[in-house]
């Protein structure tokens, strides 16, 4: 079981704090191959281990976005108690060795005091238990798979379970149309995550009462769904459900439009970002997807977020990011905490990963997602969930989230 936080932290005699952020976090390694000129001798380092490159990084895209403008705000606000911190990314990929090696680079090349990351949960069941062993907090801004937290006592995340959150678009699907009665149902069968999610959305289409036409695996490689997509419209649908990442959901919402489907499409949280417009394009208006965040979420720092986030990319924040933003807050928020009872830089870094682990799981945070706080085991507990359906412009090329009430 998590410990909770100590009221006290025993002092390290040694005051060997290791608060330098590492040469790996060169041009090579930063986003955008952009230099990093912020002295780094006086800094917190924490690691940013999502998917830069690979068909997830439509994912990782956005997660780096809500990261570099956390930076750049809690820095403005003086970082932890006066010390800034400084993000060093690596790059996991879209696989389970890249998120390992990423991780392995961030705990022993990097030293950073905690990682965000990783953008897949089947990631996370592989590199996850290596923080774990190294006893380096990891906190996940996009892992929502069932089993999660329970990895180990250093692993927490911000991002609400698929049980909770998927129900909600097929509740708001029936809403819409309530005479669905047959539904069809799409999942990746090589992604953790998707896996997971199809159990939940199956789960609620028996307990709606409706009738559960078939189950078509795919992989979140494939770019040809004719087949699956045939043999599901065949059925006659009055619903699709699809758990699935950005590029292979939004192809396979694209093919079943093209091939005739003309009912409702629920795509789960793989298909939650404004990436996907540009792989179904016209055919993506009307898709149903359930929602951890909301941009008209009230609150200061989620209005700071909003306006950062517009004024930089011109379009409301995705969940993505905002769940990356809250990801790095808990960071600091955690480590500003710490530094009150005893100042970080007089800890050694185990002692300062132990206690920090301790002082995440210990806080209430208010973040762009609302008020959130961890179960003893890293579940983040969080009130608020929306539904959003896609509305596309007439170019076919610009969209948004709608926001239901």
């Amino acid at each position: 079981m998590k410990q909770r936080l100590s009221h006290k932290v025993v002092l390290s005699s040694t005051c060997a704090l290791l608060i330098t952020a590492c040469g790996s976090n060169s041009a090579n390694n930063s986003p955008n191959n952009t230099p990093d000129t912020t002295n780094t001798s006086n800094t917190v380092p924490i690691g940013i281990a999502v998917a830069q490159t690979s068909n997830v990084a439509l994912l990782g895209q956005e997660q780096v976005a809500g990261v570099k403008i956390a930076e750049k705000y809690f820095n403005e606000k003086g970082g932890i108690n006066g010390t800034p911190i400084k993000l060093v990314f690596q790059d996991t990929s879209g696989d389970e060795a890249g998120a390992i090696n990423a991780f392995q680079n961030l705990i022993n090349k990097d030293k950073v005091v905690g990682i965000v990351g990783p953008t897949l949960s089947q990631q996370a069941f592989s590199a996850n238990p290596v923080a774990e062993r190294a006893k380096v907090p990891v906190v996940g801004p996009s892992n929502t798979a069932n089993g999660i937290p329970e990895i180990g006592d250093y692993v927490a995340r911000v991002s609400v379970p698929v049980s909770i959150v998927a129900p909600n678009a097929v509740k708001a699907a029936l809403k819409q149309n309530p005479n669905i009665k047959k539904v069809a149902v799409f999942f990746a069968q090589n992604d953790a995550f998707s896996k997971s999610e199809t159990e939940i959305f199956q789960k609620t289409v028996k307990d709606q009462g409706l009738e559960l036409a078939t189950v078509q695996k795919f992989q979140t490689t494939d770019t040809d769904f004719q087949s699956q997509a045939t043999n599901a419209i065949n059925l006659n649908p009055d619903l699709v459900i699809i758990s699935g990442l950005a590029a292979d959901g939004g192809n396979l919402v694209r093919q079943l439009r093209e091939l005739g489907y003309k009912g409702l499409i629920v795509g789960g949280n793989g298909m939650n970002t404004s990436n996907v417009f540009s792989v179904c394009k016209a055919l993506c208006d009307g898709v149903l997807i359930a929602q951890a965040y909301s941009p008209e979420h009230p609150g200061e720092i989620n209005a700071a977020f909003r306006k950062a986030y517009v004024d930089q990319f011109k379009k409301e924040p995705p969940q993505f990011s905002a769940q990356a933003f809250a990801a790095v807050q808990v960071y600091v928020d955690a480590l500003k905490a710490l530094d009150n009872q005893s100042k970080v830089n007089t800890l050694q870094l185990p002692q300062l990963r132990t206690e920090l682990n301790k002082q995440i799981l210990a806080g209430k945070y208010n973040t762009p997602l609302g008020e959130i706080s961890f179960t003893p085991i890293g579940e983040v507990v969080q009130k608020d969930f929306y539904v959003a359906q896609i509305k596309m412009e007439k170019d076919g090329i610009q969209g948004r989230f709608t926001f239901l009430k």
